[in-house]
């Protein structure tokens, strides 16, 4: 018997990959991943386009939505790292965008749109210009991690 979430093997099914998108929070957090123009938000970003979340709450979801296939975490190796700035960000996982663009779910010109309207601070806008690690360049979790922004 497979643990609740999980098909066959270890990857999450299509059931719980949805209902992990059910949640109003999780829902905007994954809205303002799809419309960011690069695609990849860090935690500092999405604090700042949903002002009613804590970071550590931020966090809390994206966990679950890594655990169950919707995003991925790209890091910035630690040598590459700016201090003070973020060096985690999130994006979909191809599985996720393929059966959101099936299901008509998370339209990504929609939300882009969306995400255009947005009021942008100074901050905002400096951290949208982050470059952002290829999936490529992914060194997952790092002993050497700082402890400053994600």
């Amino acid at each position: 018997m497979n643990p609740p979430g999980h098909a066959s093997g270890d990857e999450p099914d299509t059931w719980h990959l949805l209902q992990a998108v059910t949640t109003t929070s999780r829902a905007n957090i994954v809205a303002d991943i799809v419309g960011h123009p690069k695609g990849a938000p860090s935690v500092d970003e999405l604090a700042k386009t949903n002002p009613s979340l804590e970071k550590d709450t931020i966090r809390g979801h994206l966990s679950v939505l890594k655990e169950v296939g919707v995003v991925e975490e790209l890091v910035i190796p630690a040598g590459e790292r700016t201090r003070g700035y973020p060096y985690k960000f999130y994006r979909l996982t191809e599985r996720a965008r393929t059966l959101f663009d099936s299901n008509d779910l998370f339209p990504e010109s929609a939300w882009k749109r969306q995400y255009a309207r947005l009021t942008r601070d100074a901050e905002l806008r400096e951290l949208e210009r982050m470059p952002r690690p290829a999936p490529e360049q992914e060194h997952g979790d790092d002993p050497e991690t700082e402890a400053t922004a994600d």
